[in-house]
């Protein structure tokens, strides 16, 4: 994935780019740009129309896109003569993505995807046209790609009035989109939870797992609200059994399924289907890195053992296949190998039983119901059809036996498919993706004591803090030795998360200055000062035509939420109250928004949590040694509204109330509630009543 197909073309100006995405096409017949100042002057110059591509690079539409009509002659020679074209990595830009997304919804009244194909004016890159995928030739109902940029050119050149007032209408609806200031009166209370827990109900697939129909998406936020809930609901005498269920039933499901890799961890992006059988094959370190958290979680809560499995495999493919020599982790596999999507995960039913001993085929075929007609494209793609139990009551076998011969027979599928030709591999490695792993895998690290897990979680901060924190600003990637691109708001705050995960598995200095420093950067630069909230870019990004303030989540958790979960969380550590007002105003200013549709501001709705009841913060101080079981008795229960810090004893000049945390004789345990501290705590029993 990282260089393009051999070709006798010469490149385009993409091939001095590092991102694998624009790399694909740099010798596409296509004189395509990255998006930069010296494409935007030329479209002005020529006042020539722009088309915007954007995509990524295990995007499998985006490779039949690409293979149709920008490795096309013919079609390049039309998209040259009536276009200035740039490509762009919608994950290395994530603000052109956002904006461009947005328009197109409103131009066309329906989601966008990838790849988005948006039609710019020249003076202003405000879009008056776009689409996703269009074919070459008309099919699907859709026009043909040459026919429809011939149609937007003429339409461009003929109609400038009705788009000049089309962009004074957009723009308009741009400024509508900025969350109102929060009206006087209104506070931010408990029911918008409440009413984020029936949306969800409503929305639960009570027969196969998980939120709504297909396409099926994992929902991590949505998950975690249902863990929340029940967990409340125990602290408080009256068990939630149905949030329990709803959380439990899709982990189980998910993992059951062929959006889970059975064979060698870690989850695809979705699955197409209802059932979770079949997924798109892409491999994505962001779903990865908040489901391998989840499972962590869940594992920690029920004690069920196919959560903590699915935990090992998943952070073992991380460490395998996902992180760099340097230590950062790269950012995706490709859906695709060999030209077609999934053909590095099927097999054949004969391929299977080759491959295995007859008492593990025997298993095999019963775990994976490979009998009747395969399920995808000819071939099997696995999912599990009967458990160890049921299969051990038919073979008239220990369940101990079942299991040994199951493990032994995935190791050598395992070995087996590590012959084949691999997906291709984005080993660009992005700031915010890798925030949300290092925090999974420093939480899953202590989850299940796993000094390994927490190794590679340091390994990528460090790494980070090394190559794109510069001069006390943070840049946004990182490939082939070079760092570059101003850090968004998800950048920062999930970084911020990912330092604060890491202080509770092992306690570094350098992690507690780097996140308040970070912290500093995000209320300087981002923070909304009139109305709340923070800004997806920086005040010095360069300016475009919209400024978002991302509010509900997608993929990933809104940069919002995170920001007032972490902000608050690490006011409550050190005392700084500017990071708890930051947090408070953010979740004032966009209140109104989660209430009109709550279910979709998860990340929102677990900082509005912690604000209503503020969280746990426990401080330890003493030597590691004599630390570590007090550590295990404030890990051993699922309590994810609580902090803590073992801090050795001889750590000096610690920032804010960390200060006041001093070392007695032995463990000395210093244990608040929001900003209500109780006396310290020296004796273990009475540390553990405490905690409760």
């Amino acid at each position: 994935m990282d260089t393009p197909a051999p070709t006798n073309r010469p490149g385009n100006r993409l091939i001095h780019e590092t991102s694998p995405y624009l790399l694909q096409h740099a010798h596409n017949p296509v004189d395509w740009y990255p998006w930069s100042a010296e494409a935007l002057e030329r479209a002005r110059r020529e006042n020539k129309p722009i088309l915007v591509s954007i995509g990524y690079s295990a995007c499998h539409w985006c490779h039949v896109m690409e293979h149709e009509s920008f490795e096309d002659e013919e079609v390049a020679r039309v998209m040259n003569e009536l276009f200035v074209c740039i490509k762009v990595d919608r994950e290395e830009r994530p603000d052109l993505d956002k904006i461009y997304q947005t328009a197109h919804q409103i131009l066309a009244q329906r989601p966008g995807g990838w790849p988005l194909n948006m039609f710019l004016t020249p003076d202003d890159q405000m879009p008056f046209f776009g689409g996703t995928y269009f074919p070459k030739t008309a099919k699907y109902g859709m026009p043909g790609f040459t026919d429809l940029l011939r149609h937007v050119a003429e339409v461009y050149d003929k109609k400038r009035e009705a788009i000049t007032e089309q962009n004074h209408s957009l723009r308009d609806i741009f400024g509508r989109l900025q969350p109102e200031a929060p009206a006087p009166g209104v506070h931010v209370g408990p029911e918008v939870l409440d009413q984020a827990y029936a949306e969800l109900q409503r929305q639960f697939d009570a027969r196969l797992g998980g939120f709504g129909g297909a396409p099926k998406f994992p929902h991590p936020t949505s998950i975690e609200l249902c863990l929340h809930r029940w967990e409340q609901g125990v602290h408080q005498g009256a068990e939630d059994q149905q949030a329990l269920r709803m959380a439990r039933d899709t982990l189980a499901a998910m993992a059951h399924g062929g959006i889970y890799d059975q064979v060698g961890g870690g989850f695809c992006r979705y699955s197409v289907d209802e059932r979770w059988e079949i997924p798109h094959f892409e491999k994505m370190l962001y779903d990865n890195a908040q489901l391998l958290s989840l499972y962590a979680d869940a594992w920690l809560a029920t004690g069920d053992s196919l959560f903590r499995r699915i935990v090992i495999e998943t952070a073992g493919w991380v460490m395998r296949e996902m992180q760099s020599p340097e230590g950062g982790y790269y950012s995706a596999l490709d859906a695709d190998s060999e030209g077609h999507e999934g053909k590095f995960y099927i097999w054949t039913a004969d391929e299977i039983r080759a491959l295995l001993s007859p008492e593990e085929w025997g298993v095999v075929e019963r775990h994976f119901g490979l009998q009747g007609t395969p399920n995808f494209e000819g071939q099997w793609h696995l999912n599990v059809r009967a458990d160890k139990t049921s299969i051990a009551e038919q073979m008239l076998c220990p369940e101990s036996d079942v299991a040994a011969r199951l493990d032994s027979a995935r190791r050598k599928l395992f070995v087996a498919r590590e012959s084949r030709v691999r997906p291709g591999r984005d080993e660009k490695i992005l700031t915010s993706w890798n925030g949300l792993m290092i925090q999974a895998m420093a939480h899953a690290g202590r989850v299940l004591a796993r000094p390994d897990f927490i190794a590679s979680a340091e390994r990528a901060l460090d790494f980070i803090h090394a190559q794109l924190w510069r001069h006390q600003r943070l840049l946004a990637t990182h490939k082939d030795g070079k760092s570059h691109l101003n850090a968004y708001l998800d950048d920062h705050v999930f970084l911020i998360a990912a330092a604060l995960e890491l202080l509770q598995a092992g306690f570094r200095r350098s992690d507690l200055d780097f996140s308040i420093a970070l912290a500093d950067s995000v209320i300087e630069h981002f923070e909304d000062e009139n109305h709340g909230g923070f800004y997806f870019t920086g005040d010095d990004h360069e300016k475009l035509v919209y400024r978002p303030k991302p509010v509900s989540d997608d993929a990933i958790p809104s940069g919002n939420g995170v920001a007032a979960l972490v902000l608050g969380r690490l006011s409550h550590v050190t005392g700084n109250l500017n990071y708890l007002h930051a947090a408070e105003r953010t979740l004032e200013a966009l209140y109104s928004g989660m209430r009109q549709q709550p279910s979709a501001h998860g990340a929102l709705l677990l900082a509005l949590e912690e604000q209503l009841s503020p969280p746990q913060t426990v401080v330890l101080r003493g030597t590691p040694e004599s630390m570590k079981l007090w550590e295990a008795i404030a890990a051993s229960q699922y309590h994810p509204h609580r902090i803590v810090l073992a801090i050795p004893g001889d750590a000096e000049n610690l920032p804010g109330l960390l200060a006041e945390r001093t070392a007695r004789n032995g463990v000395t345990a210093y244990i608040c509630a929001g900003h209500a501290c109780s006396a310290p705590v020296t004796d273990l029993a009475k540390f553990e009543a405490a905690l409760n």
